[in-house]
C-alpha cells in the first residue's frame, strides 16, 4: 500500500458523498451560506475597521477579498465516521472512543466489499447473508480489513428515496464482523441500520425494543467504527484487498467526524465491477 500512497499511475477513487445546501436526502440537512469574493471584501474591510485601520472594500486589488462559507451542519452530514461514543457511553463496561480517540491505525487497510444489492428495502443483513457473500469471494476476514457494505442506495443520492431504499445491517451481523476483527465497516446507505420508517414500523407492530437501531447499538457490546453515506462503490476494479484510507476530522468529544474515503488501486487493475 505504501507505494500506492505515492505512484503516479495510481487510480484514486473517491467513496464519499460531500457536503451540500440543504439537499433533500439529509432529514437534517447542512445550510451553507457562500460569500464570492466582492463580498468578502467588504467583511474583511468590516474586520480590519474593527481593529482600528482604515480600509475600505475598494482598496481590494480589483475591490475583490477572500471567498468563503458559513456552514451550519452536523458531524452525521455527508460521508462521516460514527466513533464508538455515538452508540453508547461504554463499550463492554469501559469508556467509548469519541472520534478523536479513534486510533487512526483502524482507518487504513484492505477493504472488502460485500455485495447487497440483490436484498430488499428495510431488511436486516445476517451472519448468514455477510457468511454467503464472503463465500462468494472465497474470501477470509483479517483482523484490521476494512468491511464495505453495498446496497446500490447512493445511486439515489438527491433524492427523497435515499432515505428509505436499501437494507440495513443486524446487530449479530454487526458483532460477527467485530469479532473476526474488523474495526471499521462502511456502508453506501443513508444509515448502517435499516431505514426509520422499517424501524419504527416494526417497533409498533412487535413493541420490541430490539428493532430501534440495533446495529449502532451492537457497539455498546463490541468496538467498531462505520461509515456512513459510502458512495462509488461500483467503480472499485475488485471486491478484494482494495487499499484505502479513510482518516476522520477529530471534533472534540465529538460522535463523529466527517470523512473523505479513498481507494487507490495500482493503474494495471482489472477485474470485474458488478
Amino acid at each position: 500500500m505504501s507505494g500506492l500512497l505515492t505512484a503516479d499511475d495510481a487510480t484514486l477513487i473517491d467513496l464519499s458523498i460531500g457536503l451540500e445546501d440543504d439537499p433533500p436526502s439529509e432529514p437534517m440537512p447542512p445550510s451553507i451560506d457562500a460569500f464570492d469574493h466582492e463580498a468578502g471584501a467588504e467583511r474583511l474591510a468590516e474586520n480590519l475597521s474593527g481593529l482600528g485601520h482604515d480600509v475600505e472594500a475598494s482598496d481590494f486589488p480589483d475591490e475583490m477579498g477572500l471567498a468563503w462559507e458559513d456552514l451550519a451542519v452536523i458531524p452525521h452530514a455527508g460521508t462521516h465516521m460514527d466513533a464508538p461514543w455515538h452508540y453508547g457511553p461504554e463499550v463492554d463496561g469501559e469508556p467509548a472512543k469519541t472520534i478523536e480517540e479513534v486510533p487512526l491505525e483502524w482507518c487504513r487497510g484492505n477493504a472488502v466489499v460485500l455485495d447487497f444489492r440483490w436484498m430488499d428495502p428495510g431488511e436486516e443483513i445476517s451472519v448468514a447473508d455477510i457468511e454467503d457473500a464472503l463465500d462468494d469471494l472465497d474470501h477470509e476476514l483479517s483482523p484490521g480489513e476494512i468491511v464495505l457494505i453495498q446496497t446500490g442506495a447512493d445511486e439515489l443520492w438527491g433524492q427523497p428515496e435515499y432515505l428509505t431504499q436499501f437494507p440495513g445491517m443486524s446487530a449479530e451481523g454487526t458483532k460477527f464482523l467485530v469479532e473476526q476483527g474488523v474495526k471499521v465497516i462502511g456502508t453506501d446507505a443513508y444509515g448502517f441500520d435499516k431505514p426509520f420508517t422499517a424501524m419504527g414500523e416494526r417497533y409498533v407492530e412487535s413493541g420490541e425494543s430490539e428493532e430501534l437501531w440495533p446495529a449502532h447499538f451492537a457497539g455498546r457490546e463490541v468496538e467498531y467504527c462505520q461509515i456512513e453515506k459510502m458512495a462509488n462503490l461500483d467503480e472499485l476494479p475488485r471486491r478484494t484487498d482494495i487499499p484505502i484510507v479513510a482518516f476522520p476530522i477529530t471534533i472534540e468529544n465529538g460522535s463523529a467526524g466527517w470523512v473523505r474515503p479513498v481507494a487507490f488501486i495500482e493503474a494495471d487493475a482489472g477485474g470485474d465491477t458488478a
